[in-house]
């Protein structure tokens, strides 16, 4: 039944190379877990998703796609006044916090998804969403 609502998405990630791409339904939730070749197929996926569940409200299925490590990347400094930067699972504040980074720390920029959420990995191989704002890449 889900596999069916989130078809466009399953198909999307199968066409688009998503490597070891899992798909399977425990208690009427989708868990759909891969790697991505690189952030800008992370984010279609995360796109997809919003289209299908506008703000992710069904709360239907697990998105744990990661960026294949081998990717090229930048580094970006963490540019928060003081506190730590809340690094989330998909791109919105609604989305659970995955990680942190700290105040001033240099981490990963894996791509630029939109104007306000990069998709970043910090040292300790956590991957998520950062608001753009708070990071300013390092020279």
């Amino acid at each position: 039944m889900l596999q069916e609502k989130y078809k466009e998405l399953i198909d999307s990630a199968h066409s688009s190379g998503v490597a070891q791409l899992q798909v399977q339904e425990i208690e009427n939730v989708l868990h759909i877990a891969g790697e991505a070749p690189s952030g800008i197929v992370k984010d279609q996926l995360w796109d997809i998703y919003n289209k299908i569940d506008p703000n992710y409200l069904a709360g239907d299925l697990v998105l744990d796609v990661n960026v294949a490590t081998a990717v090229n990347v930048t580094k970006v400094r963490v540019t928060t006044d003081s506190s730590n930067l809340n690094i989330r699972k998909g791109p919105g504040t609604d989305q659970p916090i995955v990680g942190k980074a700290a105040h001033d720390e240099i981490i990963t920029l894996v791509n630029k998804s939109n104007k306000q959420w990069w998709l970043v990995r910090t040292n300790d191989g956590e991957e998520g969403y950062s608001y753009a704002q708070y990071l300013q890449p390092v020279e």
